[in-house]
């Protein structure tokens, strides 16, 4: 073990992450202290023996003491607290963070940090869909990713150290990516995987949808659920990366409605573009009928939905995408 067990670490921001930390580190036997916003996390982590002790204030001696401090806070926030509080830091300390975003983060505070303190950022890949102390689990980080982004400030110590730190937390893959490779990635992968969720939620107002929902759009907007405030602040902090994504999402998207349409039109279809909401309460109020619609091109797995239209008469065409875009049918 790297990290030597004698090390005392402070936890600051006792919530779903920072919980988890400290739920798993105790177990190896380390000293472990929290500071937080909330009294009441504060007792459930002190009665649960998630940590040593802790405070709701900035607690001189336990910040003093600690070797390692890990930041579990919103990026504006961890910002604001290295700038007004380092000072309360021992030397030789190492910091860390669990935020989302790395170059507008690293970069002003390995900037503004003191010399004899040292900040090795990383970002634990995991979560949930609620929040808090009392929701923090063992195995939260089991099967995830853990990214370390180190720069060219940064010793083969701390480096060393914040990996060691991935793996006894559990996570099954640690690795290294620069800041600006770190957020290129989280750009595609988890910022606008959150964003296409998030519209397939807010594009049809429809109401009783629940009635009739199926498993694919469960598993598609599962993620919708989000803490509005901190994803906000990590679509902004990365509106670079993010929006160039976004923008080449929306050319796939485009590209399969126009190769849907171009070939409607060569095969003297008539075609008419419905989401699965719009699908369901047209054939509710006989619209498809009136409509004299001939079958149903269904780009979907809701198997609900599919049985029925099919209980209505209608033909339905279940369509599965290959990677060229050339689909095979199948009557249901």
């Amino acid at each position: 073990m790297i990290v030597n067990i004698n090390k005392k670490i402070l936890i600051v921001g006792l919530g779903l992450l920072g919980g988890s930390y400290a739920r798993i580190l105790k177990r190896y036997g380390f000293h472990i202290s929290a500071i937080t916003k909330e009294q009441s996390s504060i007792d459930y982590a002190l009665k649960e023996g998630l940590i040593d002790e802790g405070s709701i204030e900035l607690d001189e001696r336990i910040i003093g003491e600690a070797d390692i401090v890990i930041f579990a806070l919103y990026p504006h926030i961890f910002i604001e607290w290295v700038e007004q509080n380092q000072f309360l830091l021992k030397s030789g300390a190492l910091i860390t963070d669990v935020t989302g975003v790395k170059c507008s983060i690293v970069y002003k505070v390995q900037e503004m940090l003191r010399p004899d303190v040292e900040f090795i950022a990383a970002h634990p890949m995991a979560g949930r869909e609620v929040s808090g102390v009392e929701n923090s689990t063992d195995n939260l980080f089991t099967g995830a990713n853990y990214i370390v982004t180190p720069t060219a400030k940064n010793t083969p110590e701390a480096i060393n150290t914040c990996m060691e730190l991935g793996r006894l937390l559990g996570f099954s893959n640690v690795t290294t990516l620069s800041p600006e490779e770190h957020d290129e990635m989280i750009g595609f992968l988890s910022q606008l995987t959150h964003c296409i969720a998030i519209t397939l939620m807010t594009c049809n107002d429809k109401e009783n949808m629940e009635k009739f929902t199926g498993d694919s759009f469960r598993d598609l907007t599962r993620i919708a659920r989000i803490n509005d405030l901190m994803w906000s602040e990590l679509f902004i902090e990365n509106k670079t990366a993010l929006l160039e994504q976004m923008n080449l999402f929306i050319d796939k998207f485009n590209e399969l409605y126009h190769w849907i349409e171009k070939s409607a039109y060569e095969l003297d279809i008539e075609l008419s573009v419905l989401s699965n909401r719009e699908l369901m309460f047209d054939s509710m109020n006989n619209k498809l009928k009136d409509k004299k619609v001939d079958f149903i091109l269904f780009w979907d797995k809701d198997i609900l939905l599919a049985k029925h239209l099919e209980n209505l008469v209608f033909s339905i065409i279940s369509f599965s995408v290959s990677d060229n875009l050339i689909g095979s049918y199948s009557y249901i």
